[in-house]
């Protein structure tokens, strides 16, 4: 090969890495700078969010062009949200029915066409960002950085609440549309808040009680973890209270379950000795050197187990103790709340019916309407009002339940979708812990627990619809999906 060949061959490596690396670090640019503008929720926003990761998406394809590669990675959840967006896009579709008194009126499956296609857009750019995650998060260096990024921006968030309740005085922190007692920290909405947290929250789990090696980081996350859990509490979101003491028993219980003795990479190895048809006495010697050898690590095991299994006791107990003394009053005041919600009678004086029960009642005759396909994914706003009973001084923009708006907004196909989605999940996850090890294995373990919070808290709200809550979901699942990294991992 001629000095000109290699130096074009020198160059061609250098621009894919560097395109490689551009793309990565640009999805993490994007994640924190979509966090800014109050989760990402206005039109605007939204577009700028779309428009940055579909570029990164034209990246892509330019790296794939340049490295004569198109490996994409283990993408199984991407179907069944690939099939969700195409269902959204055939509901947008619009058809010229019949002429009415001299008007034409078109007729489509979605009450809002417009939204629909909104919502399609929306989608396939998260559904773009997650197959970015898998397949640029190429090893443990890159899966490091992903994690303690997110950690970082939630630990962020948490201190910039903290701060603006104890600082704000009038309306507007920073941000214009920040509103003294409304909200918490950027977001708009105080559960919205929560669901941040709480996937921070499984996240710093993972990566503290999860992994063997580097004890003496463990005081470092639990100092995040504190940060994390003292503003959820102080946000005062019932539901994401619920759900991180349901996320703290939950990793309790897959610490537990998930801690293996034998799992030893180093015990599996064929050890140095006599070979097996050796002396009866060298034999003899050798079993039991590694039969004590065994014994230590078991012991050893069970020390760190009972050890981080008292750590997690201890946590939940200041979990219970700090929602007691950091809420106090106005949680009681919230729980009293929520028995008015779920009472069968409207005590409001204009019966504006807002409480969930009336919202998710409304939400199911909605359903019971349209069964099949559902009355338009992002359209249910445009159609509730028909089944809302109230005095219509408060229409319902969201279901207040994730999972009824599906049902409501996408029917029996879209409630199979999800149905799909949840089984691959689940197959996907147990996959990714029985062959991951190491810090891939424990992060994969946090994700779950993220995860799971948010599966709970959907069942009261609906901070998925936050373009931020979605894009670090979208991270949790690439890192369900990823391949396992050669070698044992590193412990960073």
């Amino acid at each position: 090969m001629s000095a000109n060949a290699q130096t074009q061959a020198k160059q061609h490596t250098r621009a894919v890495a560097l395109l490689e690396g551009a793309i990565f670090y640009g999805l993490i640019a994007v994640i924190v700078f979509t966090a800014i503008p109050y989760g990402t929720v206005d039109p605007w926003s939204q577009a700028v969010f779309e428009c940055a990761v579909f570029l990164l998406g034209l990246c892509w394809v330019i790296h794939g062009l340049l490295a004569a590669s198109w490996r994409v990675g283990n993408l199984p959840l991407v179907f069944p949200m690939i099939a969700l967006v195409g269902l959204a896009i055939l509901q947008s579709f619009a058809w010229p029915q019949t002429d009415q008194a001299g008007t034409k009126v078109l007729w489509s499956l979605s009450a809002d066409p417009f939204e629909s296609r909104a919502f399609a857009l929306r989608v396939a750019a998260l559904v773009l960002a997650y197959a970015l995650f898998v397949r640029f998060t190429k090893s443990h260096q890159r899966l490091n950085l992903m994690v303690h990024a997110i950690l970082a921006l939630a630990i962020a968030c948490a201190l910039f609440g903290i701060a603006r309740q104890a600082l704000q005085h009038g309306d507007g922190f920073l941000l214009a549309r920040l509103k003294q007692g409304s909200g918490y920290a950027q977001f708009i909405n105080k559960d919205h808040f929560s669901y941040l947290m709480e996937m921070a929250f499984g996240l710093t789990v993972g990566v503290a009680f999860m992994r063997s090696g580097r004890p003496e980081r463990i005081p470092l996350y639990l100092s995040g973890l504190v940060v994390i859990c003292a503003a959820l509490v102080l946000s005062l979101s019932r539901g994401g209270l619920l759900a991180m003491s349901i996320q703290t028993i939950f990793a309790g219980l897959l610490f537990l379950n998930s801690r293996n003795p034998g799992r030893d990479p180093v015990a599996s190895t064929t050890p140095s000795g006599p070979p097996a048809w050796g002396p009866r006495s060298a034999r003899g010697s050798e079993t039991s050197a590694r039969l004590t050898a065994n014994e230590d690590r078991r012991l050893t095991w069970l020390r760190s187990t009972i050890a981080k299994a008292i750590m997690i006791g201890v946590l939940l107990m200041t979990i219970v103790a700090g929602v007691a003394w950091l809420g106090g009053d106005q949680l009681a005041t919230g729980v009293e709340t929520a028995s008015i919600e779920m009472a069968r009678t409207d005590p409001s004086e204009l019966h504006e019916a807002g409480r969930r029960r009336d919202i998710w009642r409304a939400s199911w005759r909605m359903f019971m309407q349209h069964p099949i396909a559902g009355a338009g994914l992002g359209g249910y706003w445009a159609e509730i009002p028909s089944f809302h009973e109230g005095s219509g001084v408060l229409t319902p923009q969201q279901a207040h339940n994730d999972y009824l708006e599906v049902l409501a907004s996408a029917g029996l196909i879209g409630a199979a979708l999800l149905v799909w989605f949840a089984i691959v999940l689940v197959k996907q996850t147990r996959r990714s812990i029985r062959a991951s090890e190491g810090f891939q294995r424990a992060i994969s373990l946090g994700a779950i627990v993220g995860v799971a919070g948010i599966a709970v808290h959907s069942v009261v709200d609906f901070g998925l619809h936050i373009t931020v809550n979605a894009l670090v979901l979208m991270a949790l699942l690439a890192i369900l999906s990823l391949e396992p990294f050669e070698g044992l991992g590193i412990e960073k």
